[in-house]
């Protein structure tokens, strides 16, 4: 088992590295993100990597990657001191802390959760981070690797479940799977399935709303931009936009 591991290690790096042909710049200025960002939210990337490219082909979505905002950013700090305030799943690094410069200059997007008290933030937080240290799951890294093609022959039905195969290993984790679990830690829904029951009462029947929360194995860093409890935070927006503002120079 120890070379097949090291092999999905190699492997993993060589997934994860960047193809800059595919960068997508962030159109949010790196200080107006940090100064929006709260913990507690959830951070989607696009990425560029070879790993992304699968990941938003079999999710059909622009997000590739997801992290958790567990402090506060400086938005004045430097890139090089800034602190450690995203924890993530990363494919070759496990789950770890990293800085907000890391996804500064990237295309991202802010999804933060309505209603938690701070104290149930607090408790998302600190069941995120107790994971710091573990290792991804390298069996989700092979199975995302058979879809790397330019157009996989997989129904639309199974790609969920693709996302979501791994080890089973409760010591291993991948991006989507860990905040979600968090999460669902405290109650909160992200993206459940709903479902009506019709009970009968009395000989009349009365239709009754269900949510049914899914496994958090079966998320994807999509689920939490489409999620209905999440709101869509923009930056440009928090920090008072005004369009009159706005200079633009003329069509060419």
């Amino acid at each position: 088992m120890i070379p097949l591991d090291r092999a999905g290690r190699w492997f993993a790096r060589w997934l994860s590295h960047p193809r800059r042909s595919d960068w997508q710049v962030s159109t949010t200025w790196p200080r107006t993100l940090a100064a929006t960002l709260r913990p507690g939210d959830v951070l989607l990337v696009e990425g560029s990597s070879r790993i992304s490219s699968a990941i938003k082909y079999l999710t059909q979505s622009s997000w590739s990657h997801a992290a958790l905002c567990i402090a506060q950013p400086d938005p004045d700090a430097a890139p090089e001191r800034a602190p450690n305030v995203l924890l993530e799943a990363d494919v070759s690094e496990g789950v770890r802390l990293v800085p907000l410069a890391r996804y500064a200059e990237q295309h991202t997007r802010i999804c933060r959760p309505v209603g938690l008290s701070a104290d149930e933030l607090q408790r998302v937080i600190q069941l995120a981070v107790s994971r710091v240290g573990q290792r991804y799951d390298m069996k989700n890294i092979w199975d995302l690797a058979r879809y790397l093609v330019p157009h996989p022959p997989v129904p639309r039905r199974w790609r969920r479940r693709l996302l979501a195969l791994g080890s089973g290993d409760p010591t291993r984790a991948i991006c989507s799977s860990l905040i979600a679990e968090a999460f669902h830690a405290v109650g909160y829904p992200i993206l459940p399935d709903l479902r009506v029951l019709i009970p009968k009462e009395g000989g009349r029947e009365a239709a009754r709303e269900v949510l049914h929360i899914r496994h958090h194995s079966l998320f994807t860093p999509r689920d939490f931009d489409v999620s209905p409890y999440f709101a869509i935070i923009k930056p440009t927006l928090e920090a008072g936009f005004d369009p009159h503002k706005v200079v633009m120079s003329p069509e060419s």
